[in-house]
């Protein structure tokens, strides 16, 4: 896979100068295109967001809505270039620039968004919007919800989300999460998967928060459930399974605290080089004497600089136990180098949930570990 800033190299600079060309034979492509890549290969991806958005300033009309019918009319005839994993960021800063310069063109600036969302996604492009003025652009954004295009729909969803990678923060949303119920609402019955897992991770940024607003609307929203409202259902809750939460285990018709035996817990090899797999392997024996709903995860305690050690949890498997049956467990989990974590050498550890409860923590220790 291409690295994601790739999306935004000379290549996809220049199809986006042809594409605005093509929109309007007046703009400057060439000049364009000179002014985005210089010192783009030195960016990082956002970065280079922000660089092709400064260019594109440069170039288009002064005028606002002059530059958004530009911007407009290149969607139908958007050239997205060769099918690639980083292929459609090329139309990240387009869509952006509304986000960057249409604050005072409000409701025509959303509307530009809700045109071209179809070409990447305008999920960062509306925050803005939002955190100027929530109310109106709530009030726009609930229009959106029966529009035929899905990705349209998915907007409604994910560019409210009150955590959103990548997005800037909403706090007003964050601290009630009322204001955006009315979306979540009418979508969670969308026939759409790709509105569907919105839904349930808006819900689920909701949950650290606010899990008892979480754990009451899915619970409400469990009664006459379809199975696609019940998988969003699941992806709402899981950080709160993770953590253990009775309401969220109940909500999914798991015991707080199952009835069980661990009859062995082990991790290979004691000393794992770094880049390499740590095996888990575990076996669990029923002790109740009904069938059990168990859902098994695992947390892996990285040690930190300061030598203190961090949980992460990972899912693992959900499944049922008859009275007296043996499940064996066995994952690989592989310490290698990732953006998100820089590790340290030192005794780590993997401890074993089932229902969000400790069963049982082994340590390993983590040698050979490259410096930064």
């Amino acid at each position: 896979m291409e690295p994601m800033k790739e999306g935004l190299n000379g290549a996809a600079i220049r199809r986006i100068a042809a594409n605005l060309q093509r929109a309007d034979p007046t703009f400057p492509a060439a000049a364009f295109a000179r002014r985005a890549t210089k010192g783009i290969a030195n960016l990082e991806l956002k970065a280079r967001v922000k660089h092709v958005i400064a260019a594109l300033h440069w170039a288009l009309p002064d005028d606002f809505p002059d530059a958004v019918r530009v911007l407009c009319a290149a969607k139908p005839h958007w050239d997205k270039g060769p099918p690639s994993n980083v292929s459609g960021f090329a139309a990240w800063p387009v869509i952006d620039y509304i986000g960057e310069y249409g604050l005072d063109y409000f409701d025509e600036s959303l509307d530009a968004l809700k045109q071209l969302t179809g070409l990447f996604t305008a999920e960062f492009a509306i925050r803005p919007f939002i955190a100027a003025d929530p109310e109106r652009a709530l009030a726009i954004i609930e229009t959106w919800m029966t529009d035929p295009d899905v990705q349209v729909r998915r907007l409604a969803s994910e560019g409210t989300r009150p955590r959103l990678p990548w997005g800037m923060a909403l706090k007003t949303l964050e601290s009630d999460p009322r204001l955006t119920l009315p979306i979540l609402e009418a979508l969670k019955d969308d026939p759409e998967d790709y509105v569907q897992k919105s839904v349930g991770n808006h819900l689920n940024d909701h949950a650290k928060h606010h899990p008892k607003f979480v754990v009451k609307t899915c619970k409400r929203w469990k009664r006459g459930a379809t199975p696609a409202r019940t998988a969003i259902i699941k992806r709402a809750l899981r950080n709160l399974v993770k953590l253990g939460d009775p309401g969220a285990l109940a909500v999914l018709g798991y015991k707080s605290g199952a009835d069980l035996k661990l009859t062995r817990f082990e991790l290979r090899p004691k000393r794992l080089k770094f880049g390499n797999s740590l095996t888990i392997s575990a076996e669990i024996s029923s002790t109740s004497k009904k069938r059990q709903k168990l859902v098994v995860d695992y947390a892996i305690h990285h040690v930190k600089k300061n030598g203190e050690r961090t949980p992460k949890v990972f899912k693992l498997k959900a499944l049922e136990l008859g009275p007296g049956e043996v499940f064996d467990i066995e994952k690989k989990h592989a310490i290698r180098a990732i953006t998100t974590r820089v590790y340290y050498p030192g005794t780590h550890a993997v401890e074993l949930l089932i229902n969000g409860q400790s069963v049982g923590i082994r340590d390993f220790t983590l040698i050979a570990v490259p410096r930064s």
